[in-house]
């Protein structure tokens, strides 16, 4: 490859967008793919960009975390977004896509681009000699794989990543809730308690151990029966069937923390610890769930303080891969200790196709732009595709760092609260953050 070149293994959304960036810059790329000659147990087209899963991209409202994300990368110029709405199909608010139209389209651009040369081989190695975007998904290859550990430190990049629900703290009712750490110790403000009586616990208890779990995914069910993975982070509904009171001598454990209207513990009390600095976002601590979404919406509303909560992100407990990446990225994607490689997708810690996407044009971008000898795009927490970069490089305040898809809870707050309730505020974010793309980032929109 020449002076002004870069390496990109994997041709999923990540990778493509990556790739398409770089390219506008005119710097030269060698994409390499494994597919068609070898496919991970996810995939089953030859084409790029192939949605596994659903067909849609999630909203298309701009006071919706994703739908800012998405417009943000439309009007910098993303691949993927053109390829989305070129091939559209009704969804309501939605933007949905025929996946298979969606996927050609991608793949012909890419291959048909002077500057991307395609090369249909598996990489097992990565050289810090050159600038390198590794954006190979979930179920990266095994040799792959192994070599990331190796470089990493992390023993292995395959488990259930198991994570509890992250809630939006204004969506709390703090009516039946009241701040405290248990026995008084620590920070009062990390902990918000919502404690419960005991026929507020009989009936969640009784829907909590009745309540549908998400089905597996194929290559998800030959870790089903690993129990050492589970014992460490067992799920709720799991653990709560293990007895009746099993659940209130464990996450949901009253002792040490008083009611301040009683003087007295509750029968039961769930914990939310602060997920953010800035007091947006807490989780539901020790309540790792297998539940599907609508079930976890059902059940953890009959905890009277959580009744109206909204979500950042659910409860989730699937085979994934990813890094420990506050400890080893940047906010552009690019290693701490080897400025050269990059990753990008899933294996950051950023959920959902367009989150995935986004993390490649950082990284492509950036990739780029170090070929050129120029100086690194940064993108500031005051947008959507900013603030998911810098919740990878930088984590929450917890002790673990856990995947997260686009959502407001990340992304800057105002100095000052906006008047008039949800709706109002991410309207206001939506306006600075389209604002900050259209002043500083204009030049990408023109390439």
């Amino acid at each position: 490859m020449g002076a002004a070149s870069i390496k990109i293994i994997g041709a999923g959304l990540a990778g493509c967008e990556a790739a398409w960036q770089a390219a506008r810059l005119g710097v030269c790329v060698e994409l390499y793919e494994m597919k068609p000659q070898k496919k991970s147990a996810a995939h089953s087209s030859d084409g790029f960009a192939e949605l596994v899963c659903s067909n849609s991209l999630r909203s298309n409202d701009v006071t919706n975390a994703v739908g800012l994300l998405k417009e943000e990368m439309h009007r910098m110029g993303s691949l993927i977004l053109e390829a989305a709405y070129a091939n559209e199909v009704p969804a309501g608010t939605a933007l949905a896509v025929d996946r298979d139209k969606f996927s050609a389209y991608i793949t012909e651009k890419i291959k048909s681009h002077p500057l991307i040369t395609v090369k249909a081989e598996e990489v097992s190695d990565i050289n810090f000699d050159e600038i390198t975007v590794v954006a190979t998904g979930p179920l990266t290859s095994e040799s792959l794989s192994d070599r990331i550990s190796e470089i990493t430190g992390e023993k292995k990049l395959h488990f259930f990543d198991a994570a509890a629900p992250i809630v939006d703290f204004s969506s709390v009712d703090l009516d039946k809730a009241f701040f405290a750490s248990r026995w008084g110790k620590g920070n009062p403000e990390d902990y918000l308690n919502c404690p419960m009586t005991k026929e507020e616990y009989d009936a969640f208890y009784s829907a909590l151990i009745s309540a549908k779990a998400a089905p597996l995914k194929e290559f998800d069910r030959e870790l089903q029966c690993d129990l050492t993975v589970f014992e460490g982070c067992m799920p709720v509904e799991v653990m709560a069937s293990r007895g009746y009171d099993t659940l209130r001598f464990g996450p949901m454990k009253p002792v040490g923390l008083p009611c301040p209207d009683t003087g007295e513990d509750a029968f039961a009390t769930v914990q939310l610890r602060r997920e953010n600095k800035e007091g947006t976002m807490y989780n539901i601590v020790g309540f790792q769930t297998h539940l599907t979404f609508p079930e976890q919406r059902r059940v953890f509303g009959l905890i009277p303080a959580l009744k109206s909560a909204e979500y950042f992100r659910y409860g989730v407990m699937h085979r994934n891969t990813y890094l420990n990446s506050p400890e080893l990225l940047t906010e552009i994607y690019s290693m701490r200790e080897h400025g050269k490689t990059f990753f990008a997708g899933q294996m950051t810690g950023v959920e959902g196709y367009v989150e995935s996407a986004s993390s490649g044009f950082v990284a492509g971008l950036n990739a780029a732009m170090l070929a050129l000898g120029k100086d690194a795009v940064v993108f500031p927490k005051q947008t959507e595709i900013g603030a998911l970069a810098h919740y990878v490089s930088e984590g929450g305040i917890s002790s673990s760092f856990q995947p997260m898809n686009a959502n407001f809870g990340i992304i800057a707050p105002f100095d000052k609260k906006i008047k008039g309730g949800k709706k109002n505020r991410n309207a206001a974010y939506a306006e600075r953050s389209l604002e900050i793309i259209d002043t500083r980032f204009s030049f990408l929109k023109a390439l």
